[in-house]
């Protein structure tokens, strides 16, 4: 047998590439996912104690329910409350969804803003089977609702009807622009029609009701309907509208048309409502609902109920300020 034999220099290379080979193995080997420190995780879980207040609508694009709802986040995020928002545009079988969603996130309270509970009825009743109780900002009173507080609706209605009827010297005919889903807009459109019925030369010729969202748009598009089915200066009075969108939507068809001798009353005491009135224009009244006030006392509310001294009633009532051009500057 012939003997081969290695010299050093041929050795020392060899373990040389053999030592990289293993260097290259160790690099390219799967390594095994680090597990998060447990520190972490408890940094990601919610914090113990932590009060969730869930609020359900489905009106955010009106710009009252915009700024009642941020109003009550601001107040319940001051508690240190996590306080979400959900906004379904007015689809309320989603919103019986999302009602159903905050239970089984098991939050501790669920707010409908503006939203009519008789219309939500399945996801009240699987909040009350939960254990979680549910309140109303200016939505409505019904079983499964521990407490509503809104403003004073028929007194809203009542108010801004009266003021009209005045200002046309009690004749003439009036359209009313409604919204029958939203309680509130339901009551103010009845005590509306009972203050009409007080004058005997009032005629309510109309009653509309007004699709939201986009409000103005579809009261400007229907009073140039209105307008073109009653041509003559004196066939329509004034417009009555349940909240100030639909108010503003009815004054610019009037102004585009050029028609005279039409007044507008809407409810809510908006920014622009009240710049409309300060013009002289057709918009001749709205009502000042105090949100602000809704918005603090049903915070305190709730706070007081998770503490465990639940509301004496089931509805509070706030009062509205009516604003005419005599005061809309003051």
């Amino acid at each position: 047998m012939q003997r081969i034999t290695v010299r050093p220099n041929i050795a020392l290379h060899m373990l040389i590439g053999l030592l990289a080979l293993l260097a290259l193995a160790a690099c390219t080997a799967p390594v095994a996912p680090a597990e998060a420190p447990a520190g972490d995780q408890a940094e990601a879980a919610p914090a113990e104690g932590e009060i969730t207040v869930s609020v359900v609508t489905p009106y955010m694009a009106n710009a009252t329910t915009k700024y009642v709802i941020d109003r009550f986040q601001e107040d319940g995020q001051a508690k240190g409350w996590n306080v979400p928002v959900t906004d379904t545009n007015a689809d309320f079988n989603e919103l019986v969804s999302r009602i159903e969603d905050a239970v089984t996130q098991q939050v501790d309270a669920i707010v409908l803003g503006m939203g009519d509970p008789a219309q939500m009825t399945k996801g009240l009743e699987t909040a009350k089977e939960a254990g979680i109780p549910v309140f109303g900002l200016d939505a409505g009173v019904a079983p499964g609702v521990v407490l509503n507080i809104t403003s004073d609706n028929g007194q809203l209605g009542q108010v801004t009807a009266q003021y009209l009827a005045e200002q046309l010297g009690g004749e003439g005919n009036v359209v009313m622009f409604t919204h029958d889903p939203h309680p509130g807009v339901r009551a103010r459109a009845e005590a509306a029609a009972a203050e009409f019925a007080n004058y005997p030369g009032i005629t309510i010729i109309e009653k509309k009701h007004i699709e939201v969202p986009g409000p103005v748009d579809f009261a400007r598009s229907l009073t140039q309907d209105l307008l073109t089915a009653y041509p003559n200066d004196g066939d329509i009075a004034g417009i009555w509208a349940g909240w100030d969108e639909p108010a503003l939507g009815a004054v610019q068809a009037i102004e585009a048309a050029g028609r005279d001798g039409i007044l507008v009353v809407g409810i809510d005491g908006t920014d622009f409502a009240k710049e409309e009135i300060a013009k002289g224009g057709p918009f001749v009244a709205t009502v000042q609902q105090d949100f602000d006030a809704m918005a603090a006392q049903l915070a305190d509310i709730i706070a007081a109920y998770l503490a465990g001294e639940p509301p004496a009633e089931e509805q509070i009532t706030i009062p509205g300020i009516l604003i005419t051009a005599e005061n809309v500057n003051q």
